[in-house]
């Protein structure tokens, strides 16, 4: 199991992508939640009020999750960290592993 961390412009484009990565069995699920971003982009510091997400799936997952993110971000550096997952409650697990089916069909964009 892995989780992969990362961040968005606003919900509707989180959730846009959060529904196509759990549609297509990408991701068991996807929490979200709002956030200030301080960062630096250009050589200027810039603030923005953005979204985060944590994705959980499968570690042989992460280079679909990551394609799929890439193909509808609408960022032009997407923040996209794989954090692996060193102890996890076995429901928990069980609950990712059998909620994603590995798909050997090429992932879509999202809606």
């Amino acid at each position: 199991m892995i989780l992969i961390y990362s961040t968005f412009k606003n919900k509707e484009e989180a959730v846009k992508i959060a529904e196509g990565l759990v549609s297509q069995k990408l991701a068991a699920g996807v929490d979200i939640t709002p956030i200030i971003s301080v960062y630096s982009m250009d050589g200027k510091i810039e603030k923005s009020e953005e979204v985060s997400a944590i994705i959980k799936t499968r570690k042989i997952n992460f280079r679909k999750v990551e394609k799929f993110i890439l193909e509808n971000h609408s960022d032009k550096v997407p923040c996209i960290i794989g954090i692996p997952v060193r102890k996890v409650n076995k429901k928990c697990y069980r609950w990712v592993k059998e909620t994603l089916k590995i798909s050997e069909e090429k992932p879509q964009k999202a809606a």
